[in-house]
Order: C-alpha cells, then sequence, then structure tokens
C-alpha cells in the first residue's frame, strides 16, 4: 500500500506581483508569524514579500507560508478558463501551504502543496457542482485522482506532440497537445490540467463525502494507474484516445455509446451528417434547466448549447481568425472539408482549401482553435456554405456535436447516470471499458 501523496499545484503563474490574505496565522520561511493582508513582487530575483501596510517583511528567493491551526489563505485575481471562451479572474481561498518562487523574468509563481484527498476533493466541486449526485461525484473522484497519479507516474516521459513540418512544403500541419509537464510543480490549477479552485468552490459536504467513501481508489488496467481523461459532454459517442493524442491504442479509452442503446461509430461524411443533425438518445443529451443547474458550475451554465450548436462567420471574418491562429494567409478560403473522422464524428483531419494555399490540419484541439478566437465546442461538426455573387463562400457555417474532446467519461452523461440511479462503479465501468478499481492507500 502507497502513503497519500503531497501535490504542488500551480495557481498562478508568470504574475508581476501576487496579492491576497493569510486567514490565520502562518509560518513564514520557519522563523516569521503572519496574518492578514500580504503582497509580493520580485527585485534583483528575489521575492518582495509586504504585509497589507505594504511594509517589508522579508526578501528571500522563495516563501513558503506554512498555515498554523487550520489557517487558509486567498489569493486575489487567480485567471479561471485560460484561453478558453469563459476566461476570467477570480478570488480564491485554499487550504494547506502556499510557495511563492519567482523565474529568470523575475515574475511570480505561486504553488499551493496539499493533500492529494483535500486536492481532489476541489476538483470534483471545480468540475462540476458539488450538488451533483454523490454517486457522480464519486466516480469523478475516483477518475481524477487515477488521471493525476498516472500522469505523475509518467512526468517526464510524455512524448511531445510532433512538431508540424512547415505549411508550404508539408502541406500538412499535425499537433495534439498532451499535458505538459510543470517544472516548478506538479500539477497547474485550470482545465488544461484539472480544474482546482481550492476550498472555493466547496459549498457542501456532498463533495467531501464523494472524496471519503473513494478514498484511495484508483481505477487501474493491466497492474497499471488508468490515465482517466474525461470532458464536458461527448455529444452520443465518445472518441478514442489515439484520434486525439499519440497515434497508440489504449483500451479502455475507446469509443463507447453515452447511452443504455448501441450508436454505430460514424464511417462516413453522410453519417456524420445524419447524426450531428439529429437529437439521438443519449445521456448528456438534456436540455432540462433544473437538471444542468444541478450538475454544472455558474459559469459552465452559461454555455447553453453543448449537445448540438453551431457557429457561424463570415468568409472574410474565418479568414482573419485562421490567419491569426495559424499564421497561414490562405487568401480566399473556398473551401472547409473533413478528411478524417474518428467513431464520434470528430475530425481528426480536416482540409483548408484557399487561394493562395491548401493544408490538412489536426488533430482534434488545433482543429478547434484554428477554427474560433477561442476554441469551437468540439471538432465533431459539418460544414455548410453560402455562396455569394462572385462563386466565393460568402459565410461557413459549423454545424456541431458535443463540447471537449470526447475521451474517457462524460461529465454530463455521467452525471444524468447517477440521476437515473446509477452507481460510481456502474458509471465508470460504462465509460472506461476493461479497467477495474483497487484501493491503493
Amino acid at each position: 500500500m502507497m502513503e497519500e501523496p503531497y501535490i504542488d499545484v500551480g495557481i498562478i503563474e508568470a504574475y508581476v506581483c501576487v496579492s491576497g490574505a493569510l486567514n490565520g496565522p502562518f509560518l513564514i520561511n520557519g522563523t516569521l508569524r503572519l496574518d492578514g493582508a500580504f503582497s509580493a513582487r520580485t527585485e534583483a530575483g528575489k521575492i518582495i514579500l509586504a504585509d497589507g501596510k505594504g511594509r517589508t517583511l522579508l526578501r528571500e528567493k522563495e516563501v513558503r507560508c506554512a498555515p498554523l491551526e487550520s489557517s487558509t489563505f486567498t489569493l486575489s485575481d487567480v485567471t479561471i478558463g485560460v484561453r478558453f471562451h469563459w476566461e476570467r479572474k477570480q478570488e480564491q481561498t485554499f487550504r494547506g501551504e502556499l510557495i511563492i518562487i519567482t523565474d529568470k523574468d523575475d515574475l511570480i509563481t505561486a504553488v499551493n502543496r496539499v493533500l492529494l484527498e483535500d486536492y481532489i476533493a476541489s476538483v470534483i466541486s471545480s468540475e462540476m457542482n458539488p450538488e451533483a449526485p454523490l454517486e457522480f461525484l464519486k466516480a469523478h473522484a475516483i477518475a481524477s485522482r487515477s488521471w493525476l497519479l498516472a500522469m505523475l507516474k509518467g512526468k517526464g516521459k510524455v512524448k511531445r506532440s510532433p512538431e508540424a513540418g512547415s505549411a508550404p512544403e508539408s502541406h500538412e500541419v499535425i499537433r495534439y497537445y498532451n499535458r505538459v509537464d510543470h517544472e516548478r510543480f506538479d500539477v497547474c490549477a485550470d482545465d488544461h490540467c484539472q480544474r482546482y479552485q481550492g476550498v472555493t468552490r466547496i459549498a457542501s459536504e456532498n463533495a467531501r463525502n464523494a472524496v471519503t467513501e473513494t478514498r484511495g481508489i484508483f481505477l487501474v488496467h493491466g497492474n497499471e494507474i488508468c490515465d482517466a481523461r474525461y470532458h464536458k459532454a461527448c455529444g452520443g459517442l465518445t472518441e478514442d484516445f489515439a484520434n486525439t493524442w499519440e497515434d497508440v491504442s489504449v483500451p479502455y479509452l475507446t469509443s463507447v455509446p453515452d447511452s443504455g442503446t448501441p450508436h454505430d461509430p460514424i464511417r462516413t461524411e453522410e453519417e456524420a451528417r445524419k447524426w450531428i443533425m439529429a437529437e439521438p438518445d443519449a445521456y448528456c443529451n438534456t436540455h432540462d434547466k433544473d437538471i444542468l443547474r444541478r450538475i454544472l458550475s455558474d459559469f459552465d451554465r452559461e454555455t447553453t448549447d453543448f449537445f448540438r450548436w453551431n457557429v457561424a462567420y463570415a468568409r472574410t471574418e474565418l479568414e482573419e481568425i485562421i490567419r491569426e491562429k495559424s499564421g497561414i494567409d490562405f487568401g480566399d478560403i473556398t473551401d472547409i472539408i473533413p478528411v478524417l473522422r474518428g467513431p464520434s464524428g470528430r475530425i481528426v483531419k480536416l482540409m483548408i482549401k484557399g487561394a493562395k494555399k491548401t493544408v490538412t490540419v489536426g488533430k482534434e484541439l488545433e482543429i478547434r482553435r484554428w477554427l474560433s478566437r477561442s476554441h469551437l465546442m468540439s471538432s465533431a461538426f459539418i460544414v455548410c456554405k453560402e455562396q455569394d455573387e462572385s462563386e466565393l463562400p460568402a459565410r461557413f457555417i459549423f454545424q456541431g456535436a458535443g463540447w471537449g474532446h470526447g475521451v474517457g467519461l462524460c461529465q454530463i452523461g455521467a452525471a444524468v447516470m447517477a440521476l437515473k440511479g446509477f452507481s460510481a462503479p456502474a458509471i465508470l465501468k460504462h465509460y472506461f471499458r476493461g479497467a477495474d478499481m483497487e484501493k491503493l492507500y
């Protein structure tokens, strides 16, 4: 049996200054006792820690704030949803130790050192509404715990996204974005790893009970902890791992129907069109506002169309977005053509035809980035064109399905399964086929 580990979570990175409050007594660098408001900036490679009145307390390369008793700390202006369409700043409060460090550019990183189970309680409350069904939160706790330790075990061993050839020579830009090995901490606090907003989001005992009842339980496959990916809404079918990241088969991350009834995988463009234009039976196909209010966080509820959605651009606007995101001048864009899809209907390769250049782009996240100022909801979409008098497209309309990469656990689908009476083990067995659960501490 292993021991419960501590996790270093990067809350703030590359800030000029950091401010907040110590909510109760903290021991600073083992010598100074402090509580109340504080601020930190850098000067000549050192952290300048000041109290609420601006008086300098310490000048050190690193500042460690260890809580005494049950003290917490609050950080101001924490950015969440970095580069996503819901990006904003929040004030957030955390348990555990605060570590403030600086980099070679004299910018500040704030790290929260916290026990794994406290971290998981915050993750499931930050990813979803902590008032969501208990069995769903238990399933999410097991998946989140598993993903984290699988990620940490493989730290430094991740195969990076292949560097794309320059577009004029290769005519193909294929990138995938796996996790990043953070040098100064284990995991970041945003969607690029897992949402972690400290105790700010733990609004009830529901999340804490979910973590307590699943303490130390992991998804395992072949004596390895599972890399348990998840996303917001699959759109009816989940996706294969290899179509989003590295070209390898992961047995427990293959496409499954988000339903109690089977759905055939998408194989052709005609099947994709019928699937995306339809409203198939699926757990994540819910428009019930009461259900969504119960399972989604407040800012996620701002995204109202997630099972089926559409985005329309004037051709000139889309050309500007693609040029900005890709760095490629296509000239007048004449067509956008899906080249390869996965079984969920998500596009793995997409051809963009222009008067000056034709390039194929992939994988799914790169496609979503190129076609939106933030990200498209998913790469499961069909392309419709409206022509103008010059015979060039006047508008491109993307009609799509789902929210996120589609691999692994469908969060909205899993929450609806719990509301229908499914247990946490049944939910996990549905999305992670062939995986088992094992208590490791």
